[in-house]
């Protein structure tokens, strides 16, 4: 068991990759995740792929995790969806470390603000049978440039 799970997988640009971020997966997550603990899942940008990002959270919340959205802006890649997955609430915190740059106690909770643009839209559970996060990904990231 594990209190802290890290997921950073590459984009699901193709249906190997994509495997990684179906129901089946976040099923082998859940099993391994402590009851008290956390995983937090780099997804993609809310903002430029709003289905893919939706996608994921709706695949994790499939499998009885709750799913928590957050997004920033990563200077690299501009704004970028993360979620925090785990089997109890997630709660605000109250308190941060000294010394921190980027982040205080008024800028969190902006963290987990969604704008309209950003907002969720319904989405499907990403299974191995039909692994529509693929294609999904590839119809968003492809408008990107034209």
């Amino acid at each position: 068991m594990f209190d802290v799970i890290v997921v950073d997988f590459p984009d699901p640009t193709n249906f190997s990759i994509g495997k990684l971020y179906t129901n089946t997966f976040y099923s082998l997550l859940a099993q391994r995740l402590s009851a008290s603990g956390y995983a937090v899942i780099q997804t993609t940008s809310p903002l430029v792929a709003r289905q893919s990002f939706w996608t994921v959270a709706a695949t994790i919340e499939s499998v009885g995790l709750r799913a928590t959205p957050y997004h920033a802006n990563v200077p690299s890649f501009g704004e970028w969806g993360f979620i925090i997955a785990s089997h109890r609430p997630w709660h605000m915190p109250t308190a941060l470390p000294d010394g921190l740059r980027f982040l205080s106690p008024q800028t969190v909770p902006l963290l987990f603000d969604f704008p309209v643009d950003m907002a969720r839209v319904p989405a499907q559970v990403n299974r191995l049978s039909n692994q529509v996060l693929v294609s999904t990904y590839e119809r968003e990231w492809g408008r990107v440039g034209q």
